[in-house]
């Protein structure tokens, strides 16, 4: 109880000038011109971008007298996946498995590990399906970064996974704050199970 009790006051993932671009049904140079005017209140996130509160948008909207569609503020109920990995075969391939699947997930990407670090701030997965070897970050300095900032990724689990088990073994793995670990090439169905056993 006291676990739910804490998980209802994470905050819901912020909005991108895209995802505010699509529901007024107008373009991003409008919306930059409305944060800029100060008439859509914004922040930047660690990579540089425009990221808007649920809140503050809705509160555009009613001060606008824009419509106010409630389904799009209620709080998401699909679990969340984010899939990492440098490889586009890969991403594209687990992507597409996770998407057939009846749990109906909601799947976002990252193709390297910077990129990795500012989607989990931004995306707030439930899981996150890691490849250890990336650029910029690899997955175990990912890992590490994730486990010290616990107000962003509470309740995230990590699957990590690798092709290189020689360099990259499953003691140091699960040492740097993975919750499970998997080796490729991997079936689907292995994929899967590691999938569902983590998000129960």
């Amino acid at each position: 109880m006291k676990k739910k009790g804490h998980e209802e006051h994470i905050p819901e993932p912020p909005l991108t000038t895209g995802d505010i671009a699509r529901y007024c049904h107008t373009n991003m140079m409008q919306i930059n011109r409305w944060i800029k005017k100060g008439a859509l209140k914004a922040f930047r996130n660690p990579g540089g971008q425009h990221r808007i509160t649920r809140e503050e948008f809705r509160r555009f909207l009613v001060g606008n007298e824009m419509p106010v569609i409630e389904e799009f503020f209620q709080a998401q109920s699909r679990k969340k996946i984010l899939v990492a990995d440098d490889d586009q075969s890969v991403v594209e391939a687990i992507r597409y498995l996770l998407k057939a699947q009846p749990e109906n997930y909601e799947v976002e990407v990252s193709r390297d590990g910077y990129e990795t670090l500012i989607k989990s701030g931004d995306f707030k997965p439930d899981l996150l399906i890691l490849d250890i070897r990336m650029p910029k970050i690899d997955g175990l300095e990912v890992c590490r970064r994730l486990r010290q900032n616990g107000d962003i990724t509470a309740g995230l689990k990590i699957l990590a996974m690798t092709g290189h088990s020689d360099a990259y073994d499953r003691q140091l793995v699960m040492a740097s704050g993975a919750n499970d670990y998997i080796l490729k090439p991997f079936d689907k169905n292995e994929l899967l199970k590691h999938v569902g056993k983590l998000l129960e």
